[in-house]
């Protein structure tokens, strides 16, 4: 019976650990958004508990600054899955990025201040939490505005405003 379900095991246990990868970052398109080169094919990797803001708002460029100082034509471990599982409703990677110094991508923006605890898709992420909360208590980066808005807030504050003008008129 053991001998039956080891590979079932396995392959449970593979799902859980999620792929892990190396590639070369060849694209920034925002703070937690990059493109890797994996195995010669372009790869979007969405990091996984983050959300940076967005580039149209306060620190969106600065997010995406400080994530192109650090990765842009580098090495990277990408950790597929660690979190929550398999890819976004736009198809891209969710994804642990381990840079070539050994530190956690995702983990730094946070503690730097370059992005918020993604509290809906890592919601028991107690390492992340208590990176925000430093940021948070020190200013650092996004924090230093006394009332920063979360991405999450802006992007359906943005839906809001889209108005649908008529095209003709009815006679």
């Amino acid at each position: 019976m053991l001998c039956r379900l080891a590979p079932v095991l396995l392959a449970v246990i593979a799902l859980a650990n999620g792929e892990t990868w190396t590639g070369k970052v060849v694209g920034i398109q925002d703070g937690d958004t990059i493109t890797i080169l994996r195995v010669g094919k372009p790869v979007r990797v969405r990091l996984d508990g983050v959300d940076c803001p967005e580039l149209g708002q306060p620190f969106g460029g600065r997010a995406r600054e400080r994530v192109s100082a650090l990765t842009f034509g580098r090495m990277v471990v990408v950790r597929e899955g660690v979190g929550a599982a398999g890819r976004d409703r736009y198809g891209r990677v969710l994804a642990q990025v381990i840079l070539a110094d050994g530190r956690n991508l995702n983990r730094l923006l946070v503690a730097e201040g370059w992005a918020w605890w993604y509290r809906h898709y890592a919601p028991r992420d107690a390492v992340l939490a208590g990176l925000e909360e430093r940021a948070r208590e020190l200013r650092l980066g996004l924090w230093a505005d006394e009332e920063p808005e979360p991405p999450w807030l802006w992007r359906g504050q943005r839906r809001k405003r889209v108005v649908v003008e008529p095209v003709g008129r009815l006679e």
